[in-house]
């Protein structure tokens, strides 16, 4: 783990995902519980490629920190290893949006084609989806009103805007969202029932 020092050590940056931010202390501070004990040390941390900001706290300044936030993220394992690839690049990508878009799609098409959606365009497969009431119409609600359609950034369409670091957010949490609801979920489920049988 880093230390508490004049810069955060940490891969990536939690909020644009680029890789060995720079993240430098802005302030410090000591906290305490309400009878004075659990003493930590903070340091504030600005990254200096998007100005997002980064808490971590450690027994004393200069020591190993504990924790910080917000936390990097991931993907969970029980998504299969293709979209969790793809939705894990896109995580990373944020700094580069159109990328980002592009390997949120792959993960969204991954994820279909597990589930045998394989004919049509991406949102048709979404449709079916539906109608199957393997998801709800709600999600292929949003999945239009995200970018997911990523072929403008494909074919380098010259009428399409370029998408921003919001709209790769936006559709990365659309294509986590799917994943949750079909493999995360189930899985959980799963291991719920199999407990019980087990206790039983």
């Amino acid at each position: 783990m880093p230390t508490l020092s004049q810069n955060l050590i940490i891969s990536r940056c939690p909020h644009c995902a680029v890789a060995n931010p720079n993240l430098f202390r802005q302030h410090k501070l000591e906290t305490k519980d309400h009878a004075g004990g659990n003493k930590r040390m903070w340091a504030i941390y600005t990254c200096g490629g998007c100005g997002g900001i980064v808490a971590a706290s450690a027994p004393n300044h200069g020591a190993e920190i504990l924790e910080y936030f917000p936390s990097a993220k991931s993907i969970k394992e029980d998504v299969p290893e293709r979209p969790r690839t793809f939705l894990q690049q896109a995580l990373e990508s944020l700094h580069a949006p159109s990328g980002a878009v592009m390997l949120s799609a792959s993960a969204v098409d991954a994820m279909l084609k597990l589930k045998n959606y394989t004919d049509g365009s991406l949102y048709a497969r979404i449709e079916k989806a539906v109608e199957d009431h393997v998801i709800t119409q709600d999600m292929a609600t949003w999945a239009h009103e995200v970018r997911l359609d990523a072929n403008d950034q494909r074919h380098a369409d010259q009428a399409a805007n370029m998408p921003t670091s919001q709209d790769a957010e936006r559709v990365i949490d659309f294509a986590t969202s799917l994943a949750e609801i079909l493999f995360v979920l189930p899985s959980r489920v799963q291991r719920g029932i199999n407990q019980t049988q087990g206790n039983g």
